[in-house]
């Protein structure tokens, strides 16, 4: 039997990048998947691709800025399916005006909080009432930021946003444990996408893979396999969880890297 049969599944942000990767791992273990962005020919697309594959999806708008458009899609896919067993906080904004404290306006922190905070939490909150009807519960998984891990020169919003997740998680999976609903978080490192690809310099590419414990970028994939098992019940015993799959980036101290280049393995 594959791991997710017959489970419902909201992967938000799905219309590229790491959510395609997610839906269609998802879709592969038997999963019904709902789709949802706000670029609907984009997100018909993957819910082409997943049915050219063998597996059941559909597409729905959404806006994580729009708190409406969140419900909607919460009350929508319960309706459609009968249940949600599992939601995926996938959607984004890592393209709003970010920088330095000094740098940031009132609007700007505000614009990235409502957008990777406050959707986040809203969805939470929405979905609940339907997993607490579940007989098996549901698991929700937040995707993170690697920006979370400590302080950074710039990305200030973001990455306070982001802690913000990680600590939501962790409230998440104790006050609603005990009704069989899990929260775990996952942190990506370095993603390329077929989207960002173009856009990461080599030079960022480089400092990375000097820095990583293994021999290459990560890819979408290894974001949804992590998604998969902690949507399915191999990993019911699993909750509040802050897990990095970043190929080892924030394993070890941070001069590694510089020391790497000197080709000594200390001072």
């Amino acid at each position: 039997m594959k791991r997710l049969n017959e489970k419902v599944a909201i992967v938000t942000g799905s219309t590229s990048g790491i959510g395609i990767g997610i839906a269609r791992l998802f879709a592969s273990e038997g999963a019904k998947v709902v789709i949802c962005g706000r670029r609907e020919e984009k997100g018909q697309a993957v819910v082409d691709k997943i049915a050219s594959e063998g597996g059941e999806a559909s597409y729905h708008f959404m806006d994580m800025t729009d708190t409406s458009s969140i419900k909607k899609l919460i009350d929508d896919t319960a309706e459609k399916y009968g249940k949600i067993d599992i939601l995926v906080n996938n959607a984004a904004n890592m393209g709003l005006k970010d920088g330095r404290v000094d740098e940031l306006t009132l609007e700007m922190w505000d614009a990235i909080f409502q957008s990777d905070m406050r959707g986040t939490f809203y969805s939470i909150q929405c979905v609940l009432p339907y997993m607490q009807k579940n007989e098996t519960g549901g698991s929700i998984i937040n995707i993170g930021s690697m920006a979370s891990c400590g302080g950074d020169l710039g990305s200030t919003a973001y990455a306070c946003a982001k802690a913000g997740v990680n600590m939501l998680t962790q409230y998440t999976a104790l006050q609603y444990g005990k009704q069989k609903i899990r929260c775990n978080c996952v942190r990506p490192g370095l993603i390329v996408t077929p989207e960002n690809e173009a856009r990461v310099p080599q030079a960022l590419k480089d400092i990375f893979l000097n820095n990583i414990a293994v021999d290459r970028y990560g890819c979408p994939e290894d974001i949804g396999h992590m998604c998969v098992y902690l949507a399915s019940d191999e990993s019911n015993y699993v909750t509040g969880q802050i897990v990095n799959v970043d190929g080892g980036l924030n394993s070890h101290v941070s001069t590694v890297g510089e020391f790497k280049k000197l080709n000594s393995r200390t001072w």
